[in-house]
């Protein structure tokens, strides 16, 4: 055999081993599948709040209309359709041409009431998610971040950080902090194994095998804790979906394609982590009402694609009052912080960021505030193992115990 071909067949055979580890991984996300499916067949226990009412939807989406995305309005109203999501916050990048925030999505389609804003810069390199947004942003990029915030403040607009570990301006008065990206968390995921792992498992679990690579963002939830044991904000969980990670061939004019295949279609991005957002039972669901809900902190981040977060409940209550997450309520002769969960997991309490208190297998968890300070709780399903022992399932807002 000549010399060429034995280098030909080693270099196969060297290319064929190293598919192993992708094809076990293949059976690893398919065991996950399997528990996904165990844990949605043997059902949850939903305790509803007798005073809200739970919306779901994603903040922090994009389509061509913004640039940096191929989706279409058409692609982006029926994936949020079929996964029954309540509200889509647009964030269309601005424009000096138009305004974007005028031109998008906006009021009820189908299902899902659509609000539009805008992501935009300021002059203090600092990026907010403006919502509603603004024809005015774009040439507003050129103000400091508190003149951009004070401006937007006065027209009662929301104003969320997005990329946290680029923001420079944290003593300003901005409304809350995306602390989980999911388009942030993919770009730390290695080309080469995410490569292999679309070649091997995407088609067959689209969802999970984008979930394998979540992580808890550890840097951007221990800034929000120093910044909340001073003062109030909000943390957010951001889909930043653009549906424009893909390939395309064979297209004519009128946008038709003979080949278009797409990794990140909004109906898979809308399937893996949802902002749940409670609203008084006494009002309507309006996008001021839920504006003001996001604005209060009245909402918690639900990882839904290991399993449906709707129920989770984290609550306060002294000799006065009862509160919910986003609220402060008075340490008084103490208070009883309460979760719950509509499955078996376990539940980590912090204070000023610090865990106080760690409750395993449970569906509730009660902890006694004998001091102030700010308390969230983050819940883990540890019954799924591998990764998500260290990744959160559900992320609350924090109660303000003063």
């Amino acid at each position: 055999m000549k010399l060429w071909k034995k280098i030909l067949l080693v270099l196969l055979d060297i290319l064929l081993l190293a598919q192993i580890p992708f094809i076990y991984r293949r059976y690893e996300i398919g065991q996950l599948s399997h528990k996904v499916s165990e844990l949605a067949n043997r059902g949850g226990e939903i305790k509803k709040d007798p005073n809200f009412n739970e919306y779901k939807g994603v903040i922090h989406a994009h389509t061509s209309l913004g640039g940096h995305s191929t989706g279409s309005f058409e692609e982006l109203i029926a994936g949020a359709n079929e996964n029954d999501l309540d509200f889509v916050l647009m964030t269309e990048h601005v424009s000096e041409a138009y305004d974007t925030s005028a031109l998008t999505l906006n009021g009820t389609h189908g299902k899902t009431l659509f609000v539009a804003g805008n992501e935009a810069n300021t002059a203090s390199d600092d990026r907010f998610l403006l919502i509603p947004g603004s024809g005015e942003a774009f040439q507003d990029e050129r103000l400091e971040t508190s003149q951009f915030l004070s401006k937007y403040h006065a027209q009662n607009k929301l104003a969320l950080i997005t990329y946290p570990e680029k923001f420079n301006s944290w003593n300003s008065d901005f409304d809350g902090v995306e602390v989980f990206s999911l388009h942030t968390n993919m770009k730390k995921a290695s080309w080469f194994y995410g490569f292999f792992d679309l070649i091997w498992s995407y088609s067959a679990y689209p969802e999970l095998t984008i979930a394998e690579y979540f992580q808890r963002p550890d840097e951007n939830l221990r800034k929000f804790d120093e910044i909340t044991s001073e003062k109030k904000s909000v943390l957010f969980a951001g889909s930043d979906a653009h549906s424009n990670i893909g390939f395309h061939a064979f297209d004519d004019d009128a946008g038709n394609k003979l080949i278009d295949i797409k990794v990140d279609p909004y109906w898979v991005i809308f399937r893996l982590v949802r902002q749940h957002v409670l609203l008084e039972k006494d009002k309507q669901f309006t996008q001021e009402n839920l504006l003001e809900a996001l604005r209060s902190g009245h909402s918690f981040i639900g990882f839904d694609v290991l399993s449906d977060t709707s129920g989770f409940s984290f609550t306060a209550e002294n000799d006065a009052e009862n509160k919910i997450q986003g609220d402060e309520i008075a340490l008084a002769g103490g208070v009883k912080l309460r979760a719950s969960a509509p499955r078996s997991s376990r539940f980590v309490i912090y204070k000023n960021g610090e865990k106080v208190s760690e409750i395993k297998e449970s569906m509730d968890a009660v902890f006694d505030a004998k001091e102030k300070g700010t308390y969230r709780v983050e819940i883990y399903l540890d019954a799924l193992g591998r990764n998500f022992d260290k990744t959160p399932w559900i992320i609350s807002n924090p109660i303000y115990v003063r």
